[in-house]
């Protein structure tokens, strides 16, 4: 069940589920916070995520992935987490291998992940597989 979505929504997607993973909620400003935008942008992208379904919000306003929602965020958050894995064992300093990893998390192909992961399972390069 491929759909198509933005790279934005996956960013919000995998934000709110690194938010929930930490703080065991997620609120509006935290999703704001975390991705350095404003107040508006995240009160129109979740919206958005709301109306196809990716997210819900409870009586208090809190955040929560939909199953369609965290499947995207699980995908994409381990895309980051390996990605980052991978450029720290080769040296690169802990800031910039996660923004490296950002950059190109979205842009892989499955095929050059799945390669990605196996080359680093069978060079011990990452915990997050």
């Amino acid at each position: 069940m491929a759909m198509e979505i933005h790279q934005s929504a996956e960013d919000y997607l995998e934000a709110i589920l690194m938010i929930k993973e930490k703080k065991g909620y997620v609120r509006s400003i935290d999703v704001a916070n975390q991705l350095s935008v404003s107040k508006p942008s995240v009160s129109y992208a979740t919206k958005r995520l709301r109306e196809n379904g990716y997210i819900t919000f409870n009586e208090d306003g809190m955040i929560s992935l939909t199953e369609t929602g965290m499947t995207i965020a699980s995908k994409i958050y381990k895309r980051h987490k390996v990605l980052t894995d991978i450029f720290k064992a080769l040296g690169v300093d802990d800031k910039i291998a996660a923004e490296d990893a950002c950059k190109i998390e979205h842009d892989l192909e499955p095929e050059t992940f799945d390669a990605i992961c196996k080359y680093a399972e069978e060079h011990g390069l990452t915990t997050n597989l």
